[in-house]
């Protein structure tokens, strides 16, 4: 017996079924597809939300010193002339960052091997896309949600037959 469904693909194919479907999942909060694609998906997924609640507070704030381009009121960079040539001028700024400690790196870079990138569109502009971290949306928003939850962290909900095939549709969402 298999250890997971086929769902009738080539391996490559079902993995990045699977890692689309997981990636949307997040994202959004809910997806609707058949059953037995969103048993395997709640598998990785609640795999995925486990991690970011076991390493969320595992890093160290550090303060860095960074040059910064100057900018004048339009946001364009301030540049001056220096032995004749045009160059941009820099100020340098303090900044608070995270510093991941070795076990919050180790699960970043397993949940990256899951996750795609995500492009976002941006509020008020018409065809700019801004792409977004999902691995920090787990750290910051999802896991929080589920620091005193013991799994189940996804629900499935039947919604019917499909038209087409009459394969079982199903509401995955995050509870």
């Amino acid at each position: 017996m298999a250890g997971y469904r086929k769902l009738s693909r080539t391996a490559s194919q079902r993995k990045a079924l699977l890692r689309s479907q997981v990636t949307a999942l997040l994202f959004h909060g809910r997806i609707i597809t058949t059953e037995s694609k969103a048993k395997e998906v709640r598998k990785i997924a609640e795999h995925l939300i486990a991690l970011g609640v076991k390493e969320k507070d595992n890093f160290e704030t550090v303060k860095v010193t960074a040059k910064v381009p100057r900018k004048d009121k339009d946001g364009k960079r301030v540049k001056e002339v220096v032995d004749g040539k045009k160059v941009t001028v820099y100020d340098e700024v303090e900044k608070e960052i995270k510093k991941d400690l070795p076990s919050r790196l180790h699960a970043r870079r397993q949940m990256l091997k899951v996750l795609y990138p995500v492009k976002a569109p941006v509020e008020g502009k018409k065809k700019k896309t801004q792409e977004v971290d999902m691995v920090a949306k787990i750290f910051d928003e999802i896991a929080p949600k589920y620091v005193n939850r013991n799994g189940g962290y996804t629900r499935i909900v039947k919604i019917g037959q499909r038209k087409g095939d009459a394969a079982m549709e199903v509401v995955l969402e995050l509870v």
